[in-house]
């Protein structure tokens, strides 16, 4: 089982305090594919920022996606259903503290697709604790970005070289659902 995990695409990150302006990029992808994934039973799971004043991102970065603020919801273009599972983090990963193993393991996910912001930042730390838990990443190439196309290029290799993520495009991911969707329909 995969699960599609939506990271950092709050207000802030892509009209606030810590702007992204290539995030405008990726959110159509992301979009269709969240879609898809609904479509086919694959669990959706936003994480993202909820930070508190003494967070250390704070003294790096700024204040930005405070918990409790406007700027720490998930944007309207990829706004949640009822069916989505929605996590807080006060870190770069996803898995820190935030239940995410646990939520994974009681889905029985094998492998995780990683989307969302920033391919070396918060996606690199999340497919970080990922892969020492165990778990397959695919990353598409086109549901993720960076501040420059250097850091999103590097994260990409870096993803792909020291934790063995699948670079794949949205696109392939959705054709692998409905494939195995036609699979199913086709044995049944």
């Amino acid at each position: 089982m995969e699960a599609v995990l939506v990271i950092d695409m709050l207000k802030d990150f892509v009209y606030g305090s810590l702007k992204c302006e290539r995030a405008h990029r990726i959110i159509p992808n992301i979009k269709k594919l969240l879609e898809e994934a609904r479509k086919h039973n694959i669990p959706v799971i936003y994480i993202g920022d909820a930070h508190l004043p003494t967070d250390p991102e704070i003294s790096l970065w700024g204040p930005h996606a405070m918990k409790g603020t406007e700027g720490a919801k998930i944007i309207d273009e990829l706004a949640p259903t009822e069916k989505d599972y929605i996590l807080e983090k006060r870190t770069y990963s996803g898995f820190h503290e935030t239940g995410l193993d646990l939520l994974l393991r009681s889905l029985n996910v094998k492998t995780v697709i990683i989307t969302g912001l920033h391919t070396n930042i918060c996606d690199r730390h999340t497919a970080a604790d990922a892969y020492f838990r165990g778990y397959k990443i695919k990353v598409p190439e086109d549901c993720v970005d960076s501040f420059t196309e250097q850091d999103h290029i590097e994260g990409l290799e870096y993803l792909k070289r020291i934790y063995g993520a699948e670079i794949t495009t949205s696109n392939k991911i959705i054709e692998s659902w409905k494939k195995a969707h036609q699979l199913i329909t086709t044995k049944s």
